[in-house]
């Protein structure tokens, strides 16, 4: 990475006359960061079996299709990765002759190509080569746990199948691609009483930097790299804030990985407070960091998709992805990108993917996460939280959040507003925002000492140029007894969570709870009918405190924030034949590990722990849990990994009610509703059921590819993004017809017959079948009972006919009930429906 900087200040250097890096398309001369993929296969399918029977590939022995070995010859795996870059070095001599750029990256292992700086007119050139397939500029990314492993069973279900928390994930290299890590944390550290050795399979490296330095790693962290080129050629990466090594200067990826995989038993202490112990889902898995992604910018496809490459070719078995696209990828399919194509030959690979839906719900088809191939993760809440009270000296109790303690219980204080505690040097109409409570100096401390400071919770506490904490210091060096937080008026809708403060303290959550605190509070003034002046702060209060979790809430239930299906196929958009999100997983006020100079949230700036909420959460959760499918079906191939996650998942909530999806912003629990697959996939994850479930969908890569190749148009973009023709493949597989353990159709037209193949995994079992109707719809599954021996197979038979014509979607299940215990959900999604009604003559 040293020899990119290096490079780049000698490019700035030639191109002192170009103003900005930006695309702009009326100018030709304007450079930019492009994606160019080449028709040659990359390295990871040298070997593997397609349906191709031309065009450089040949038979094998057993009949099988294999890719040619490349022209470069038999060579290893590292001098591969030099030939390769030596091929792309040479057609970018070749076809650009003498012109100035910079190549970034060369990729070989998922996607034969690179990312190179060049203007527009360059990269019309290299796409007229006759060597490049595809040429496509780079776009943005960005990113979108103490209780949860007792909320999802793990302690006395699938860890105590693993043989404990202690050998729980062993041997499984989980890939991280965030915004780095903090390898000082103890969620990371390798001392164990038991042998922890490096998997042989895994090949990676750790960078050594001044702030990332020898001996960050271990046998828990067994990688660490950081990728930035594009966005350095941006001018916008700051070596100092976003640091130019693996080391997490945000926070985000620190907290992802430790609920992954982070160690167990990790005491969880905050502002000085004990909030119990963190352990991640899969506490024995190893780690392996990609940076890709930066606290000051968010990240870049060229950026993803070098780290994506190389956590493939350095053997990791799951890559864990909370970050999504800032927009659709434009083009005939939102399949077709990058980051989704690197991924599609991962999973070829046998790496199971990860992604979060994206936080950009509620509404429908908000989904940031397309492929069938990549498992879609969204957002519920647990049954954990904290909960916080003021009661005040008119006998009303106000409900609040923050991780704070009360005030003495025997005592109440005297409240105080900001406004009424000034100094003499300080007015209103000086600083406007003094009553945030943002400086010490602005304050009486005689009038403040031994009171309750109230202070007012404006957007700038969102937009995070004022802060919770800041706020808590000023009272605490004005010797206030607490600090009490009144939401601001034009803080609509917005979601307050719990943040930590040191001395007692609350914020009132919403905004009509803070009417009635402020109406007490003015009503209790004395004010010199003269003088106009304050003689007599008469309102009192004290705080109850918000420190116990209670475990009372009615969970899972769907956060509004969560990104919800129809999965978009294109930009118009048009509905694909896929179910999104997958599933759900806890993603809400979850407890995991922080960067010490994280600064995604100011309020925990400094601490080792943060609570966070966002699919971000979610995600690695499921990489957590796959990775103890993994351990346990060491040959399941990423779709079976999936299937088993899909087929066992829970449909209601703790209290054996429906899962209920929030369905709006403001006031997210008064506007809910029971979740359908759109808004929670299959249903909520269940750990210990995923560990055995019985029957398995598998789905094949020639699947995925024919199932592309469907794609109205797709026959060139297909071969642009694979070097391989569709017409070597089966085209009149849609949607609907992949082995996926549920059924989405966009579009029935009176009729369609959709199959599905299971596999037993488990010992003879006998199933019966059972299902609901979506409205509209008849359905006949065929067989309704069948007996399937341990690995054999059975096609079931699924007869769909719309009874109505409506363009509303409707939902049901299939269900499959063996007599061993086992019980297979497969979800069913009908969007629009055309029935042939004919009237007798």
């Amino acid at each position: 990475m040293r020899n990119i900087y290096l490079l780049l200040l000698f490019w700035f250097g030639m191109f002192l006359l170009v103003p900005c890096l930006c695309q702009h398309d009326s100018d030709d001369s304007t450079i930019a960061v492009y994606i160019v993929a080449l028709r040659e296969a990359p390295s990871s399918h040298y070997y593997s079996e397609l349906r191709s029977v031309d065009n450089g590939f040949k038979n094998d022995a057993s009949g099988r299709i294999q890719f040619q070995k490349p022209r470069y010859g038999n060579i290893t795996k590292t001098n591969k990765r030099y030939a390769v870059s030596r091929v792309h070095d040479s057609l970018l001599k070749k076809v650009l002759k003498g012109e100035k750029y910079l190549k970034l990256y060369s990729y070989h292992y998922l996607i034969n190509g690179f990312a190179v700086l060049v203007t527009q007119q360059q990269a019309e050139k290299l796409s007229r080569s006759t060597e490049v397939a595809n040429v496509a500029l780079d776009f943005s990314v960005r990113t979108t746990t103490t209780h949860t492993p007792q909320f999802l069973g793990l302690p006395p279900g699938a860890w105590s199948q693993e043989g404990g928390f202690e050998t729980a994930g062993e041997g499984v290299v989980i890939g991280f691609v965030d915004t780095g890590i903090d390898p000082t944390h103890p969620s990371f550290s390798d001392k164990s009483g038991h042998p922890y050795p490096v998997p042989p399979n895994y090949s990676g490296i750790c960078e050594v930097t001044r702030d990332f330095p020898s001996g960050s790693c271990n046998r828990k962290l067994v990688g660490a790299r950081h990728f930035a080129a594009s966005a350095i050629t941006r001018g916008i990466f700051n070596s100092t804030q976003d640091y130019a090594s693996p080391f997490d200067g945000d926070g985000h990826g620190t907290h992802t990985a430790s609920v992954a995989a982070g160690n167990h038993g990790i005491p969880v202490i905050v502002a000085g407070h004990h909030f119990g112990n963190a352990s991640g889902m899969a506490p024995r898995s190893h780690i392996a960091v990609y940076k890709a992604l930066y606290k000051s910018f968010g990240g870049f496809a060229a950026d993803v998709v070098a780290a994506i490459d190389q956590a493939a070719q350095d053997g990791v078995d799951i890559i864990s992805l909370s970050i999504t696209p800032n927009r659709r990828p434009p083009g005939i399919a939102t399949f077709f990108n990058p980051i989704d194509m690197a991924l599609l030959s991962a999973v070829k690979a046998g790496i199971f993917v990860v992604q979060a839906a994206g936080n950009t719900g509620p509404s429908p088809m908000s989904m940031s996460s397309f492929s069938p191939w990549i498992f879609t993760v969204g957002a519920a809440s647990h049954d954990r939280s904290y909960s916080n009270s003021i009661f005040l000296g008119n006998n009303v109790t106000i409900p609040g959040v923050g991780l704070a303690p009360g005030t003495d219980e025997n005592k109440i204080y005297k409240l105080i507003h900001a406004h009424h505690a000034l100094n003499n040097d300080t007015t209103v109409a000086d600083d406007v925002y003094v009553s945030e409570c943002q400086d010490a100096n602005k304050f009486n401390k005689d009038l403040v000492h031994g009171n309750l400071l109230i202070c007012s919770y404006s957007i700038r506490f969102v937009l995070g140029t004022s802060t919770i904490k800041q706020a808590s210091e000023t009272a605490e060096n004005l010797s206030a007894a607490g600090v009490v937080f009144y939401l601001d008026p034009f803080v609509i809708g917005y979601q307050l969570n719990p943040v930590p403060m040191k001395m007692p303290g609350i914020i009132i959550a919403s905004t009509n709870d803070s009417k009635i605190l402020m109406q007490y509070y003015t009503s209790s003034l004395e004010i010199d009918a003269v003088s106009k002046k304050i003689v007599k702060f008469g309102a009192v209060a004290s705080i109850y405190g918000g420190l116990k979790a209670n475990y009372k809430n009615d969970a899972p239930k769907v956060m509004y924030y969560s990104a919800r299906g129809p999965d978009p196929e294109d930009n118009l958009p048009h509905e694909a034949d896929i179910l999104k999100p997958n599933l759900l997983a806890p993603g809400n006020s979850i407890w995991a590990a922080w960067s010490y100079l994280g600064t995604d949230s100011a309020e925990f700036q400094g601490e080792k722990f943060a609570m966070m909420s966002g699919t971000s959460m979610a995600a690695p959760h499921v990489a957590g849990l796959a990775a103890l499918i993994r351990q346990k079906f060491p040959d399941f191939s990423p779709a079976a990994i999936a299937s088993s996650l899909s087929t066992t998942t829970s449909l209601h909530d703790k209290n054996g009610g429906p899962i209920m999806a929030q369905q709006s912003y403001a006031s997210p629990d008064l506007n809910q509703s029971p979740a359908t697959p759109f808004d929670m996939g299959s249903g909520f994850v269940n750990a210990t059921a995923a560990l055995n479930p019985g029957l398995i969908f598998d789905t094949r890569y020639d699947d995925y590819m024919s199932f592309l190749c469907s794609i109205n148009g797709s026959a060139p973009v297909m071969l642009n993004y694979t070097g391989q023709s569709c017409l070597f493949y089966n085209s009149t597989l849609y949607g609907p017809d992949l082995n996926l353990p549920s059924i989405t159709i966009s579009k029935l037209n009176q009729s369609r017959l959709v199959q599905r193949t299971i596999q037993n995994i488990a010992a003879n079992e006998t199933y019966r079948v059972g299902w609901s109707v979506p409205h509209g719809i008849s359905i006949k599954v065929s067989p309704t009972h069948f007996t399937v021996a341990d690995g054999e197979k059975q096609v079931l038979s699924v007869f769909f006919n719309a009874t109505i014509s409506s363009s509303v979607a409707s939902f049901g299940r299939i269900g499959l009930f063996g007599n061993r215990g086992h019980v297979v959900n497969i979800p069913v999604s009908v969007i629009v429906k055309i029935s042939h009604n004919i009237n007798a003559s």
